[in-house]
């Protein structure tokens, strides 16, 4: 098999004739394929995959057609040069061929893609997730995800023990180690749509339980203006959902409980004149309790005699109070939300401003309805809300609603459910958290941090 000089000398590429070496490397590469055949295919894929690195548009494109072309001769060959030069090969080839996988798969017709072929794509991708950057990993993701053989709900396990091992959650976690900090969350939104009533999301619910949320104030991240405290807490309550039978659940519940309990203040004393004794009232951070008292209530359901049984009475009433105080303070947010809302409609809710507020009104009546439930005698879990920065799923008449294919044959069908995180556009609020003095309780001011 020539080598990449012998196939370019050949057509003239290194001759003096500069103004004709474009036309004559444009013409080498689409005449390369021709060279495909048998032992010889795996080579072409080799020397076509270092060609990406070319910054000439027109030759870039020749080779994406070339390698395409060549794929449908022999998926196989054509994997085996592409993860040559991933596991080997320049950075920029590396990254170049990571994303012309990422790209080009979902291209090629179920006939190219067979199992076999699935197979060798997942073989080869361990090997390179082995050490891969974030960015990598990512892309990865999105190559094995989209992969038929992998949709179903043993697929899907196979992807989210994946995920596990690169967020390392075997070991200790370190809150101030931003690369730690980042890597779990990177990998947690990778594992996030994985998740479902069949493919449970236990092991990365537990570790955070255990090892997050007691270091939740510690958190750093290299990732300027993201309310790390926030991001945390809002990958957990989705994770929640989605938990199944959990080892040390009376534990880590309880320290769910004892971090909602930072969020949710006592009233302030009153002096004997009835006046607040203190200086200012607490802060109420709306969004840390949505998470939070989503992830409790959710929790909470498999242990439902948690607040009656495994808590004394004088805890219990100490929780109840501040749960009083909290609702108090949310009554008059809403209404105050409802009352600045009321009458807007199309293109005046989507300015910054009632943007906001729309979306303070979706936390608030959340963590309104969970506050209710738990003021049962005893306890409810039986309230569904949707998180505030969740779409709202919709269900037509006379629908049904999808299940997924717990077998190992073709993949589920799947309703239109949105994009995936990774490309869903969410809503942050300015720092994440409204907060207000309930004493003079003004929609404007509570949407301040802290």
């Amino acid at each position: 098999m020539p080598t990449v000089e012998e196939l370019y000398r050949n057509y003239g590429i290194l001759a003096d004739a500069t103004e004709q070496v474009g036309q004559i490397r444009r013409q080498a590469i689409k005449e390369l394929p021709q060279f495909a055949t048998g032992e010889n295919l795996p080579r072409v894929a080799d020397i076509l995959t270092q060609l990406l690195q070319t910054d000439d548009s027109a030759e870039f494109n020749l080779v994406n057609n070339a390698l395409l072309s060549i794929f449908k001769m022999d998926a196989k060959g054509t994997l085996g040069g592409l993860f040559s030069q991933i596991l080997q090969g320049e950075d920029i080839v590396r990254e170049r061929a990571i994303k012309f996988l990422s790209t080009k798969l979902k291209t090629l017709p179920d006939e190219v893609l067979t199992k076999e072929v699935e197979e060798l794509i997942l073989t080869e991708s361990k090997k390179v997730l082995e050490d891969v950057t974030g960015e990598e990993f990512v892309l990865f993701m999105k190559i094995l995800s989209g992969l038929k053989s992998l949709q179903t709900v043993s697929g899907r396990q196979q992807l989210v023990e994946l995920v596990a091992e690169q967020a390392d959650l075997e070991q200790t976690f370190n809150p101030s180690d931003p690369d730690c900090v980042d890597r779990l969350l990177q990998c947690t939104r990778q594992a996030v749509p994985l998740f479902s009533k069949n493919v449970h999301s236990t092991r990365f619910v537990t570790y955070f339980c255990e090892q997050v949320l007691p270091n939740l104030s510690s958190l750093t991240t290299p990732v300027e203006g993201l309310d790390i405290q926030l991001e945390v807490l809002k990958l957990l309550a989705e994770m929640s959902s989605f938990c199944g039978d959990m080892e040390k659940l009376e534990t880590n519940l309880r320290k769910l409980f004892d971090k909602l309990l930072e969020y949710m203040p006592l009233p302030p004393e009153e002096a004997e004149n009835g006046e607040n004794a203190g200086n200012e009232e607490p802060k109420l951070q709306f969004s840390y309790v949505e998470c939070l008292l989503y992830s409790f209530h959710q929790l909470g359901r498999k242990l439902p005699d948690f607040l009656t049984a495994k808590l004394n009475a004088e805890k219990l009433k100490d929780f109840k109070i501040r749960l009083q105080y909290f609702a108090r303070g949310l009554q008059v947010y809403i209404r105050q939300l409802r009352l600045a809302l009321q009458g807007k409609t199309g293109e005046a809710l989507k300015t910054d401003e009632n943007k906001i507020k729309v979306v303070a009104l979706k936390i608030t009546n959340n963590i309104n309805v969970l506050i209710k439930d738990l003021f049962h005698i005893p306890p409810s879990y039986k309230s569904t809300v949707t998180l505030s920065w969740k779409p709202v799923q919709k269900v037509e008449l006379g629908q049904k609603r999808t299940t997924e294919d717990t077998t190992s044959g073709s993949p589920p069908k799947k309703s239109s459910a949105g994009p995936k995180r990774d490309a869903r556009q969410i809503y942050n609020p300015p720092s994440g958290k409204y907060s207000s003095n309930l004493s003079n309780f003004n929609y404007e001011r509570s949407l301040q941090g802290k």
